[in-house]
């Protein structure tokens, strides 16, 4: 039986909500950020149970097909953005309709429509939110930043973190209050 859970971002998510299930006596057969498969369904007197469980720790079953794909969308960028080691030189539209197999015309509005905001401008936002991360690593130059996050150039990178954060990167570093966000308020 398969069970989608919103806001799940991090390894820890998983770990947390692999822990709600088992508190519940049903062990996750195969657990991803936002899906989590168990052997049997979970009886119905019990679901509640879960879903007070995993809003606990900031987490929300979802039911309706919308917001599944909807957390889908956010799961496939996030893991892409920040948890590849990998250069992200990928086209995000071909990448997102073949990770979800649908058509990428009809995620992009679906996403705009309930998000309010359209995938290209979160992709952008988690990217961002990287580059802070590695900012405050303080390990790589702005220029292998670029090149790690798919920018072709650091004028590219540095206009665009400007525009979302209002700072330049170089700024940001020399702020002592780094204000990053956590990624599910993104």
């Amino acid at each position: 039986m398969n069970y989608f859970v919103k806001n799940m971002v991090c390894n820890r998510c998983i770990m947390a909500v692999q822990q709600v299930f088992e508190k519940l006596g049903n062990q996750p057969v195969h657990i991803s950020l936002g899906n989590v498969e168990t052997k049997d369904p979970i009886p119905d007197n019990n679901l509640e149970l879960l879903r007070k469980s995993l809003e606990s720790y900031g987490f929300e079953l979802i039911d309706d097909t919308k917001s599944r794909i909807i957390e889908k969308i956010k799961n496939v960028i996030i893991q892409s953005v920040h948890h590849n080691n990998e250069d992200l030189k990928i086209n995000y539209s071909s990448y997102i309709e073949s990770q979800l197999n649908r058509d990428y015309t009809y995620l992009s509005s679906l996403f705009s429509e309930v998000e309010g905001t359209t995938i290209e401008k979160y992709i952008i936002l988690q990217k961002i939110e990287r580059v802070k991360e590695l900012l405050v690593y303080d390990e790589l130059t702005l220029s292998e930043i670029a090149y790690k996050m798919g920018y072709s150039n650091v004028a590219y990178l540095s206009n665009q973190f400007k525009k979302v954060t209002g700072l330049t990167p170089s700024h940001f570093k020399q702020v002592k209050e780094n204000k990053r966000k956590a990624l599910d308020e993104v």
